[in-house]
């Protein structure tokens, strides 16, 4: 019975530690993903702190992929050294994701209160005619998330280019996608967007954030199962060093 429980839980371990690899992969392209996504927004905030999760599980990401054959070398060979590195990386990587989960939580509940801040000083130095870097990432978001000014496209005329255009009309991004002759003029507000940018900016950073809690808290639980898996074989070792080794000739640590 014990001999089938170690082999299983070796076999489950192997599987793992493929997992792992693949999670590694997974993990950074979540990471890549927050910064691409934070160079399009970055306008919207005063601070970086949106990043610091995004690095964490870039790292984390990249320790996987070493975790991965660390494992797979100590479960086949069932050397207790190896095994033992294994689990102390695997709890250290665990509670660096338990971090990043807190600090995700924590971040997303800022994420409203920064863009408030900060979005009314944007619009205010939009520049349609020599657009600058913060420009285009007006036009930009409301061309992606199909909006029109702060709370909706009137926050335009309080805008210091709306009063220098003098041409009662909005930026050319406030359009809908499907019209081909919109002037951006306010005398036909049915061709504008008509729900504005703060809400859709502060819902879109959020769901990032949800990304990267999510992969964190779900290669959290794999790695609770692999250190769970490891502490098995391991104990097995040091109880009874003379049983099967998972591969013919193999010699103990």
């Amino acid at each position: 019975m014990g001999q089938c429980g170690i082999t299983s839980s070796k076999t489950v371990l192997v599987f793992l530690n493929l997992i792992f690899w693949a999670a590694a992969g997974i993990l950074c392209y979540v990471g890549a993903y927050v910064f691409i996504t934070y160079d399009d927004y970055d306008h919207f905030f005063e601070d970086v702190y949106t990043l610091i999760p995004a690095v964490i599980i870039i790292a984390v990401g990249t320790l996987l992929f070493i975790i991965g054959l660390i494992g797979c070398c100590a479960t086949i060979r069932e050397s207790r050294c190896g095994l033992a590195t294994f689990v102390i990386i695997l709890l250290l990587v665990f509670v660096t994701e338990v971090v990043v989960v807190v600090l995700g939580y924590i971040y997303r509940a800022k994420v409203e209160d920064e863009v408030d801040h900060s979005i009314r000083k944007v619009y205010n130095g939009y520049n349609g005619t020599n657009p600058d870097a913060a420009s285009r990432a007006i036009d930009y978001v409301q061309r992606q998330l199909r909006c029109c000014g702060i709370h909706n496209y009137s926050d335009w005329e309080n805008t210091i280019w709306f009063k220098q255009t003098k041409n009662n009309s909005v930026p050319l991004s406030c359009c809908k996608a499907t019209l081909s002759n919109c002037t951006g003029s306010l005398t036909r507000p049915m061709d504008l967007y008509s729900e504005g940018c703060e809400a859709l900016v502060v819902k879109k950073l959020q769901e990032i954030m949800m990304y990267v809690i999510w992969a964190a808290l779900a290669f959290a639980a794999i790695q609770l199962l692999g250190m769970l898996c490891a502490c098995i074989v391991l104990c097995r070792r040091s109880r009874d060093p003379a049983y099967e080794l998972l591969i013919t000739g193999g010699t103990y640590a």
